[in-house]
């Protein structure tokens, strides 16, 4: 699954970390169980986009089947729905569709006339001290039974205040877990026979940040090339657009310049319309990594540019994600 090695061997001699001793997980396997086995901490909210989550995933959308996924509870309703029964704990990912599936086209030229028409998004009109970023992360980590064959990814949301000197601070809540298939919820579910169920939502954990010199941004071509890796090729530029966008606060010019820098970069393929897990309308391009069975997603905002969503998944034999949706991005001077 998404482990260290796997990290390390698709970032290649870009890897900062690639000689630091990897130390011993801060949480036991029993707990991640536990976490797994947690029956009514929020999942991210699905109120907002019901009806259209629901036609994609029966699959009515004249689309092939692919792999940008929502999340579908297994229960008799979605969490938190007024008047209906809560979800039995755990959701199961459901694939929805890719515009172009199979032999998807080159991305080049369609993110070049993305990078061309590209308009302000709602940050490029403020100002402030902080960086803001909302985000939520499934598949971080995932979990793998002895047999190999039973699945859980945990999930997280995060919200993060950090200024040009590194300072600010980071709001980091725990999540519902996520399986890629009823067998592996299942299975995980019997894993707590026995034992008092978790209950309730985790308070959150608030992190200070420590300075940290944050190296500003540029739209040279040039410089956005080394910032993004793409000498090591796709899969190591797809991280680091997501890192980029995940941290900084990008301004349109650099915005179409990301754009242009990866319309030069070989193995993306053009996917056409998608809709992200927070259910918005979005434009994606993949590289699909065949030594590594990996394949790396981006979804763009089809206005501004923005990165909306970046996934890795594995193409085989288990679908299973880390997946990130930016849900906000702006600038402030105020600490939530």
């Amino acid at each position: 699954m998404f482990g260290a090695e796997r990290t390390r061997t698709l970032l290649g001699p870009a890897d900062p970390a690639r000689t630091a001793a990897v130390e011993p997980p801060l949480v036991s396997a029993r707990e991640l169980i536990d976490r797994a086995g947690a029956t009514e901490t929020v999942a991210g909210r699905r109120r907002a986009h019901p009806t259209r989550r629901l036609v994609l995933t029966a699959g009515t959308l004249a689309v092939a089947a692919g792999a940008v996924a929502v999340l579908q509870p297994f229960g008799e309703g979605a969490p938190d729905t007024p008047g209906e029964p809560a979800a039995a704990a755990g959701l199961v990912l459901v694939p929805v569709a890719y515009q172009f599936d199979a032999d998807p086209p080159a991305a080049g030229p369609q993110l070049r006339m993305l990078a061309d028409k590209i308009k302000d998004a709602a940050y490029d009109h403020q100002s402030g001290r902080y960086m803001y970023h909302h985000t939520k992360v499934w598949g971080d980590p995932v979990m793998t039974s002895a047999d190999g064959r039973h699945h859980v990814a945990f999930a997280s949301e995060t919200k993060l205040w950090q200024a040009a000197d590194g300072t600010g601070n980071q709001i980091r809540i725990q999540l519902e877990p996520q399986y890629p298939d009823q067998e592996s919820r299942d299975y995980w579910q019997r894993e707590r026979v026995g034992r008092p169920a978790a209950t309730g939502t985790p308070a959150p954990d608030v992190i200070p940040l420590p300075p940290e010199e944050l190296r500003p941004l540029s739209a040279d071509p040039s410089e956005l090339r080394e910032r993004l890796k793409v000498e090591y090729g796709a899969g190591a530029a797809s991280k680091w657009v997501s890192t980029l966008y995940e941290r900084y606060v990008v301004p349109r010019a650099t915005r179409a310049a990301v754009l242009r820098v990866l319309a030069d970069v070989p193995g993306f393929r053009w996917r056409g319309q998608v809709t992200d897990r927070a259910g918005r309308n979005g434009i994606a391009v993949t590289f699909d990594d065949r030594e590594h069975d990996q394949q790396s997603l981006l979804v763009f905002d089809p206005k501004t540019g923005e990165l909306l969503a970046n996934e890795l998944l594995t193409l085989s034999p288990v679908r299973i994600s880390s997946y990130t949706v930016i849900l906000d991005a702006a600038r402030t001077d105020r600490v939530g």
